[in-house]
């Protein structure tokens, strides 16, 4: 959660004292340019209101976490429990059922080793905890979050932020977290409302990596990206109809704020009105758009492309 009145390091120099403020000029002026003609990323055409409800729904559901409100924050299976166990994800009671597999006698003797504790219990009791998902005889009871404020993350010279803006499935949020983690990002901004947050489903996706990529949360999306261009970052958000390829990114060796929306959506109106430029992911094959996990970490992957030669 925020914390009211803090103050965060700031990054090195103002917004128009830095070399490339004549760019976000340039930018913000060629932002509501003329259209590609190519396929890009962007959000699907609409459809069917009710529809695209039901595969929120549909997502939510299946994105790991379980589905009833009293129930434990819990990762399942045997390769996502070992994997957070070995990223060091905090946990506080390892559910197992007796088994010869490898990878359960693993779990078991890095959660003792850790300290956390360990109910040997039996299928039914397992199925009842993870809310019959594929558990494979192993769950790990996750200790509640502890947000970053938005300010943590803008830490040395030229950080890299990612945005979401509308991602409510915790399996996307945690694949970008994970491609965050990969290509060298600073920390992850959330909003407070209609946003996933990090549960069971984002700790599983993200392979561990949430151990050491930290996530912020802003009571307002919109006014914190105006925080972070004030304090000297370039704001780019992911757009199918941005006048700009994502290989062709100004200021993006510098302090940066990536935005990226939902599938369905994209980018809401007020977002797009505050980014300093938007940018769309040329695409040349007969998909009409790519789920926010995948935009991310292919766009990540250019900016860290870009920051680094």
């Amino acid at each position: 959660m925020t914390k009211k009145g803090k103050k965060g390091p700031s990054v090195t120099a103002k917004a128009e004292d830095r070399h490339w403020h004549g760019k976000r000029v340039k930018a913000r002026a060629a932002k509501n340019a003329s259209r590609t003609g190519s396929k890009t990323l962007g959000p699907r055409k609409p459809g069917s209101s009710r529809a695209g409800a039901a595969q929120g729904r549909a997502a939510e559901r299946s994105s790991g976490a379980t589905r009833r409100p009293d129930a434990p924050e819990l990762v399942h299976g045997r390769n996502p429990v070992l994997e957070a166990l070995r990223e060091g994800v905090p946990g506080t009671t390892l559910y197992y059922m007796a088994d010869s597999d490898e990878r359960v006698r693993e779990a078991i003797k890095i959660a003792a080793d850790r300290g956390i504790p360990l109910l040997e219990c039996g299928k039914p009791e397992l199925d009842r905890l993870t809310d019959r998902a594929v558990h494979q005889g192993l769950a790990l009871q996750v200790k509640p979050y502890r947000y970053a404020h938005p300010d943590d993350l803008l830490q040395g010279t030229a950080p890299l932020i990612v945005a979401l803006d509308g991602v409510t499935d915790a399996r996307n949020l945690g694949a970008i977290v994970r491609s965050a983690s990969a290509f060298g990002a600073s920390g992850i901004l959330l909003p407070e409302r209609r946003s996933a947050g990090v549960n069971a489903g984002a700790w599983k996706t993200s392979a561990g990596t949430l151990a050491n990529m930290p996530v912020a949360r802003c009571t307002n999306l919109t006014r914190q990206l105006k925080a972070y261009q004030d304090a000297g970052c370039f704001v780019a958000g992911l757009d199918a109809h941005g006048g700009s390829s994502i290989a062709n990114i100004p200021a993006a060796d510098g302090p940066f704020v990536l935005v990226v929306g939902s599938e369905g959506k994209g980018l809401s109106r007020l977002v797009t009105d505050h980014c300093d430029l938007l940018a769309h992911i040329p695409m040349f094959g007969h998909a009409e758009s790519l789920n926010a996990g995948v935009a991310a970490g292919i766009a990540l992957y250019e900016l860290a492309r870009q920051r680094h030669t």
